[in-house]
């Protein structure tokens, strides 16, 4: 019978494309993996790779047992869903991937609230951003994955997986409170109002950057950019010690220093959608149904600044930019 350990680095391999690479998703050295390989084409009997110099591919034969490789994965999720649908209580470990922001409000007290109704349930946490998460979803690394989609750069579902809506979180704008564009409390402020100062950002390649400069650009301008930063903790640090405006998620300004207000932002659009995604037909295996529920409590009620959640199945597509 053929090892499934060396089957799954065979389907990475066809993914991947480098050995380097599948090596570090695993964790082990280039050569660890090389011979894994080596040893799946003896108990094959077939040559399922094509070396020239220091590249190496797949044969044919290897392409074909990499996609039935998926097969057999699939297969044994299905045996052992339906061992734990036998269980009365959700027990074993279940592994969530949880982007950044979302690992204070959301992964944290989902651990123990898991923890205090299912004392027989562990949950292990990795902080991924979207598409790497739905990457260990996809390869079984992880049972649930937490993550989000910016409206207004329309990125699709990702494909192969169920998507089930949690929460909208409006991304706000954070300004010292005697800017001139703060209003009432509440009230929102509109882009443009910011056009004159210099902006704090993400880099333009990540998901909240991209998304905050075609908001701009949308609003007639493009903003001065002092300070580009992908950690939402430091951009806020910044803006308190410079007076410099950010937009961010609603979910990373939850804590403010006293010098700075957020207010929302005038543009509807600019929001991300936070998802809890696994993998199909999964949704009803009882720890990650315990999951889901969990998490439908924790997420913001629709009280708050009007932001509500939703529980829905949503199609295939592709993952987005991070």
């Amino acid at each position: 019978m053929l090892d499934v350990r060396r089957l799954v680095l065979l389907r990475d391999l066809a993914a991947h494309e480098t050995v380097t690479a599948v090596a570090e998703l695993h964790g082990v050295t280039p050569s660890a993996v090389s011979q894994q390989l080596r040893l799946l084409e003896e108990e094959t009997r077939t040559r399922l790779l094509e070396r020239t110099g220091r590249s190496i591919r797949l044969t044919p034969a290897g392409h074909r047992l990499a996609e039935d490789t998926e097969q057999v994965l699939d297969a044994l999720d299905r045996a052992q869903r339906h061992l734990r649908s036998q269980a009365a209580e959700p027990v074993g470990p279940l592994h969530l991937a949880c982007f950044p922001s979302a690992l204070a409000p959301l992964a944290a007290p989902l651990g123990h609230a898991l923890e205090s109704t299912h004392p027989g349930l562990r949950l292990h946490i990795t902080e991924a951003e979207p598409e790497l998460a739905v990457r260990l979803l996809l390869q079984r690394r992880v049972d649930v994955a937490l993550v989000y989609r910016y409206t207004n750069l329309a990125d699709p579902a990702p494909l192969g997986v169920e998507s089930h809506e949690l929460h909208v979180d409006p991304l706000v704008a954070v300004v010292r409170r005697d800017h001139p564009a703060v209003a009432a409390e509440g009230s929102p402020v509109e882009l443009r109002d910011l056009a004159g100062a210099p902006w704090i950002t993400a880099p333009a390649e990540t998901a909240c950057g991209a998304a905050v400069l075609q908001a701009c650009r949308s609003a007639g301008f493009t903003p001065q950019i002092r300070h580009i930063c992908s950690d939402f903790t430091a951009m806020i640090a910044l803006a308190a010690s410079g007076g410099h405006p950010v937009v961010l998620p609603r979910m990373a300004a939850a804590h403010l220093p006293p010098s700075l207000v957020a207010r929302p932002v005038a543009d509807p659009a600019l929001a991300r959608t936070i998802e809890i995604v696994v993998r199909n037909g999964a949704g009803h295996e009882p720890a990650i149904a315990a999951c889901l529920e969990v998490l439908l409590t924790l997420a913001p009620s629709s009280t708050d600044d009007g932001a509500g959640i939703r529980a829905v199945d949503s199609p295939g597509g592709a993952p987005g930019p991070r």
